[in-house]
Protein backbone atom coordinates (compact mmCIF):
# COMPACT_ATOMS: atom_id res chain seq x y z
CA UNK A 1 0.00 0.00 0.00
CA UNK A 2 1.02 3.94 -0.76
CA UNK A 3 1.04 6.63 1.13
CA UNK A 4 1.22 4.86 4.49
CA UNK A 5 2.56 7.26 6.55
CA UNK A 6 -0.29 9.53 7.14
CA UNK A 7 -4.24 10.18 6.40
CA UNK A 8 -6.40 7.49 4.58
CA UNK A 9 -3.17 5.24 3.77
CA UNK A 10 -2.03 5.07 7.47
CA UNK A 11 -5.30 3.94 9.08
CA UNK A 12 -5.91 1.37 5.84
CA UNK A 13 -3.04 -0.23 7.16
CA UNK A 14 -4.17 -0.36 10.62
CA UNK A 15 -7.70 -1.48 10.22
CA UNK A 16 -6.37 -4.31 7.59
CA UNK A 17 -3.55 -5.35 9.73
CA UNK A 18 -5.35 -6.01 12.60
CA UNK A 19 -8.24 -7.74 10.58
CA UNK A 20 -5.65 -10.05 10.03
CA UNK A 21 -4.00 -8.81 6.60
CA UNK A 22 -0.11 -8.65 6.31
CA UNK A 23 0.10 -5.36 4.74
CA UNK A 24 3.49 -3.88 3.53
CA UNK A 25 3.45 -0.21 3.83
CA UNK A 26 5.30 2.20 1.63
CA UNK A 27 5.93 5.84 2.10
CA UNK A 28 9.01 8.97 1.72
CA UNK A 29 9.05 9.27 5.53
CA UNK A 30 10.40 6.50 6.87
CA UNK A 31 10.18 7.99 10.59
CA UNK A 32 6.23 8.01 10.05
CA UNK A 33 6.34 4.28 9.04
CA UNK A 34 8.23 3.54 12.04
CA UNK A 35 5.82 4.61 14.03
CA UNK A 36 2.85 3.05 11.91
CA UNK A 37 4.78 -0.22 12.90
CA UNK A 38 5.66 -0.03 16.25
CA UNK A 39 1.76 1.55 16.76
CA UNK A 40 0.07 -1.76 15.76
CA UNK A 41 2.95 -4.09 17.35
CA UNK A 42 2.23 -2.31 20.61
CA UNK A 43 -1.55 -2.51 19.95
CA UNK A 44 -0.84 -6.30 18.94
CA UNK A 45 0.81 -7.09 22.15
CA UNK A 46 -1.80 -5.45 24.27
CA UNK A 47 -4.28 -7.88 22.60
CA UNK A 48 -1.83 -10.90 22.74
CA UNK A 49 -1.86 -10.56 26.44
CA UNK A 50 -5.26 -10.37 27.10
CA UNK A 51 -6.01 -13.08 25.10
CA UNK A 52 -3.80 -15.05 27.66
CA UNK A 53 -6.04 -14.44 30.48
CA UNK A 54 -9.35 -15.82 28.37
CA UNK A 55 -9.61 -19.80 28.34
CA UNK A 56 -9.39 -21.09 24.99
CA UNK A 57 -8.93 -17.68 23.57
CA UNK A 58 -8.12 -18.31 19.55
CA UNK A 59 -6.52 -16.12 17.52
CA UNK A 60 -7.51 -16.52 13.76
CA UNK A 61 -5.05 -15.13 11.01
CA UNK A 62 -2.13 -13.26 12.64
CA UNK A 63 -1.89 -9.61 10.49
CA UNK A 64 1.38 -7.73 10.47
CA UNK A 65 2.75 -4.64 9.17
CA UNK A 66 6.30 -4.08 7.21
CA UNK A 67 7.21 -1.08 6.00
CA UNK A 68 9.92 0.43 3.32
CA UNK A 69 10.38 4.07 2.48
CA UNK A 70 10.87 5.42 -0.96
CA UNK A 71 9.34 7.92 -3.38
CA UNK A 72 6.46 6.21 -5.79
CA UNK A 73 7.95 8.52 -8.79
CA UNK A 74 10.74 6.73 -8.84
CA UNK A 75 11.36 3.64 -10.96
CA UNK A 76 13.82 2.31 -8.56
CA UNK A 77 11.75 2.51 -5.31
CA UNK A 78 8.90 1.01 -6.81
CA UNK A 79 11.59 -2.40 -8.48
CA UNK A 80 12.87 -2.38 -4.93
CA UNK A 81 8.88 -2.89 -3.05
CA UNK A 82 8.25 -5.38 -6.05
CA UNK A 83 11.08 -7.35 -5.19
CA UNK A 84 10.79 -7.41 -1.48
CA UNK A 85 6.89 -8.90 -1.38
CA UNK A 86 8.38 -11.39 -3.98
CA UNK A 87 10.78 -12.41 -2.05
CA UNK A 88 9.02 -12.29 0.99
CA UNK A 89 5.78 -13.41 -0.10
CA UNK A 90 5.74 -14.93 -3.57
CA UNK A 91 3.04 -12.64 -4.41
CA UNK A 92 0.48 -10.04 -3.44
CA UNK A 93 -3.55 -10.44 -2.94
CA UNK A 94 -3.88 -6.45 -3.26
CA UNK A 95 -2.68 -3.82 -4.45
CA UNK A 96 -3.67 -0.10 -3.05
CA UNK A 97 -2.72 2.91 -4.84
CA UNK A 98 -3.37 5.85 -2.09
CA UNK A 99 -0.26 7.73 -2.21
CA UNK A 100 -1.31 11.28 -3.95
CA UNK A 101 -0.45 14.92 -4.05
CA UNK A 102 -2.57 18.07 -4.95
CA UNK A 103 -2.26 21.94 -5.41
CA UNK A 104 -4.24 24.84 -5.25
CA UNK A 105 -4.11 27.47 -7.65
CA UNK A 106 -5.57 29.47 -11.01
CA UNK A 107 -4.14 27.49 -13.99
CA UNK A 108 -3.01 30.70 -15.51
CA UNK A 109 -0.93 31.85 -12.54
CA UNK A 110 1.37 28.80 -12.72
CA UNK A 111 4.35 27.24 -14.07
CA UNK A 112 3.95 23.97 -16.45
CA UNK A 113 5.76 22.13 -14.52
CA UNK A 114 3.43 22.13 -11.88
CA UNK A 115 1.00 19.84 -13.70
CA UNK A 116 3.97 17.46 -14.58
CA UNK A 117 4.89 16.92 -11.03
CA UNK A 118 1.11 16.17 -9.96
CA UNK A 119 0.89 13.90 -12.78
CA UNK A 120 3.92 11.86 -12.18
CA UNK A 121 2.53 11.62 -8.44
CA UNK A 122 -1.10 10.96 -8.92
CA UNK A 123 -0.95 9.32 -12.13
CA UNK A 124 1.94 7.72 -13.63
CA UNK A 125 3.57 6.30 -10.28
CA UNK A 126 0.45 4.38 -9.71
CA UNK A 127 0.17 3.07 -13.39
CA UNK A 128 4.17 2.03 -13.03
CA UNK A 129 3.76 0.26 -9.84
CA UNK A 130 0.59 -1.37 -11.15
CA UNK A 131 2.55 -2.84 -14.52
CA UNK A 132 5.44 -4.13 -12.01
CA UNK A 133 2.58 -5.95 -9.52
CA UNK A 134 0.03 -7.49 -12.19
CA UNK A 135 2.64 -10.48 -12.36
CA UNK A 136 2.44 -11.10 -8.58
CA UNK A 137 -1.37 -10.52 -8.44
CA UNK A 138 -2.71 -13.45 -7.09
CA UNK A 139 0.25 -15.87 -7.18
CA UNK A 140 0.26 -16.50 -3.04
CA UNK A 141 -2.19 -19.37 -3.27
CA UNK A 142 -4.02 -17.96 -0.83
CA UNK A 143 -6.74 -16.17 -2.80
CA UNK A 144 -9.74 -18.45 -1.60
CA UNK A 145 -9.04 -17.62 1.94
CA UNK A 146 -8.34 -14.08 1.21
CA UNK A 147 -10.97 -11.97 3.18
CA UNK A 148 -10.85 -9.60 0.46
CA UNK A 149 -11.51 -12.19 -2.03
CA UNK A 150 -10.76 -12.37 -5.63
CA UNK A 151 -6.96 -10.34 -6.14
CA UNK A 152 -7.78 -6.52 -6.57
CA UNK A 153 -6.28 -3.32 -7.45
CA UNK A 154 -7.88 -0.69 -5.32
CA UNK A 155 -7.36 3.00 -6.80
CA UNK A 156 -7.92 5.82 -3.89
CA UNK A 157 -9.13 8.59 -6.10
CA UNK A 158 -11.47 11.46 -5.36
CA UNK A 159 -14.91 12.50 -5.56
CA UNK A 160 -13.02 15.25 -8.41
CA UNK A 161 -11.79 12.31 -10.93
CA UNK A 162 -16.12 12.86 -11.98
CA UNK A 163 -16.32 16.50 -11.80
CA UNK A 164 -13.76 19.38 -12.22
CA UNK A 165 -13.64 22.30 -9.76
CA UNK A 166 -12.03 25.79 -10.21
CA UNK A 167 -8.10 26.05 -8.99
CA UNK A 168 -7.74 22.30 -8.51
CA UNK A 169 -7.52 21.65 -12.35
CA UNK A 170 -4.18 19.96 -12.40
CA UNK A 171 -5.30 17.77 -9.47
CA UNK A 172 -8.71 17.24 -11.39
CA UNK A 173 -6.79 16.70 -14.81
CA UNK A 174 -4.67 13.72 -12.79
CA UNK A 175 -7.61 11.49 -11.05
CA UNK A 176 -9.93 12.13 -14.33
CA UNK A 177 -6.91 10.37 -15.88
CA UNK A 178 -6.54 7.60 -13.24
CA UNK A 179 -10.06 6.83 -13.39
CA UNK A 180 -10.37 5.83 -17.40
CA UNK A 181 -7.02 4.24 -16.77
CA UNK A 182 -8.74 1.80 -14.21
CA UNK A 183 -11.80 1.29 -16.04
CA UNK A 184 -9.96 0.22 -19.08
CA UNK A 185 -7.69 -1.87 -17.34
CA UNK A 186 -10.76 -3.49 -15.15
CA UNK A 187 -11.98 -4.60 -18.50
CA UNK A 188 -8.93 -5.68 -19.71
CA UNK A 189 -8.82 -7.63 -16.45
CA UNK A 190 -11.76 -9.30 -16.09
CA UNK A 191 -10.58 -12.48 -17.69
CA UNK A 192 -7.86 -13.13 -15.78
CA UNK A 193 -9.62 -12.46 -12.39
CA UNK A 194 -8.27 -9.44 -10.85
CA UNK A 195 -10.98 -6.82 -9.72
CA UNK A 196 -9.65 -3.08 -10.59
CA UNK A 197 -11.87 -1.25 -7.31
CA UNK A 198 -12.43 2.56 -7.83
CA UNK A 199 -12.48 4.70 -4.48
CA UNK A 200 -13.02 8.38 -4.46
CA UNK A 201 -13.33 10.09 -1.15
CA UNK A 202 -14.24 13.10 -0.39
CA UNK A 203 -12.46 15.83 1.51
CA UNK A 204 -10.63 13.84 3.95
CA UNK A 205 -9.12 15.24 7.35
CA UNK A 206 -5.56 14.30 6.77
CA UNK A 207 -1.70 16.04 5.83
CA UNK A 208 -3.11 15.97 2.35
CA UNK A 209 -3.47 19.89 2.03
CA UNK A 210 -0.13 20.40 4.10
CA UNK A 211 2.28 19.07 1.14
CA UNK A 212 0.27 20.61 -1.96
CA UNK A 213 2.85 21.20 -4.91
CA UNK A 214 4.18 24.82 -6.13
CA UNK A 215 0.83 26.25 -3.84
CA UNK A 216 1.63 29.17 -1.71
CA UNK A 217 2.12 28.14 2.05
CA UNK A 218 -1.53 29.00 3.92
CA UNK A 219 -3.74 28.18 0.72
CA UNK A 220 -7.24 26.79 1.82
CA UNK A 221 -9.07 24.51 0.07
CA UNK A 222 -12.56 25.55 -0.23
CA UNK A 223 -15.03 22.05 0.70
CA UNK A 224 -17.99 21.61 2.44
CA UNK A 225 -18.06 18.92 5.16
CA UNK A 226 -15.11 16.04 5.45
CA UNK A 227 -14.53 12.83 6.79
CA UNK A 228 -12.01 11.35 8.74
CA UNK A 229 -9.41 8.95 7.80
CA UNK A 230 -10.79 6.17 9.85
CA UNK A 231 -14.27 6.26 8.46
CA UNK A 232 -12.79 6.35 4.56
CA UNK A 233 -10.11 3.53 5.72
CA UNK A 234 -13.39 1.60 7.10
CA UNK A 235 -15.52 2.28 4.14
CA UNK A 236 -12.75 1.19 1.75
CA UNK A 237 -11.98 -1.96 3.44
CA UNK A 238 -15.60 -2.68 3.19
CA UNK A 239 -16.08 -1.96 -0.52
CA UNK A 240 -13.10 -4.38 -1.10
CA UNK A 241 -15.21 -6.99 1.08
CA UNK A 242 -18.12 -6.66 -1.52
CA UNK A 243 -16.13 -6.11 -4.76
CA UNK A 244 -17.60 -2.70 -5.09
CA UNK A 245 -16.35 -1.80 -8.26
CA UNK A 246 -16.62 2.02 -8.14
CA UNK A 247 -17.78 3.71 -5.11
CA UNK A 248 -18.08 7.25 -3.63
CA UNK A 249 -17.68 7.75 -0.28
CA UNK A 250 -19.44 10.64 0.63
CA UNK A 251 -23.24 12.05 0.32
CA UNK A 252 -22.21 15.34 -0.71
CA UNK A 253 -20.04 13.54 -3.43
CA UNK A 254 -22.33 12.01 -4.60
CA UNK A 255 -24.85 14.39 -5.22
CA UNK A 256 -22.30 16.56 -6.61
CA UNK A 257 -21.81 13.80 -9.64
CA UNK A 258 -25.57 13.99 -10.01
CA UNK A 259 -26.18 17.71 -10.66
CA UNK A 260 -23.18 17.75 -13.18
CA UNK A 261 -24.44 14.79 -14.77
CA UNK A 262 -28.63 16.49 -14.76
CA UNK A 263 -27.62 19.96 -14.68
CA UNK A 264 -24.02 20.85 -15.62
CA UNK A 265 -25.22 24.66 -16.82
CA UNK A 266 -26.55 25.23 -13.21
CA UNK A 267 -23.40 23.60 -11.28
CA UNK A 268 -20.91 25.35 -13.70
CA UNK A 269 -22.49 28.60 -12.66
CA UNK A 270 -22.37 27.88 -9.51
CA UNK A 271 -18.86 26.65 -9.14
CA UNK A 272 -17.58 30.05 -11.31
CA UNK A 273 -18.82 32.02 -8.48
Amino acid sequence: MTGASSGIGRELALQLARSGTRVLAVARRQQKLDELVQEFRNADLAKSTEDLRVPMATSLVKGSIDSLSGDLTSAEDRQRWVDWCQARWGGIDILINNAGSGAIGRFDTTEPDRVRKLMEVDFFGPVELTRLCLPLLGKRGLVKKSPSGPPAIVMIGSVLSHRGVPLKSDYCAAKFALRGWAESLRCELANQGIEVLQIDPSTTRSEFFDSLIDTPDGTKSRSIGSMSPERVATLTIRAIQKSKRRLILSLGGRALVSASRWFPSIVDRILSK
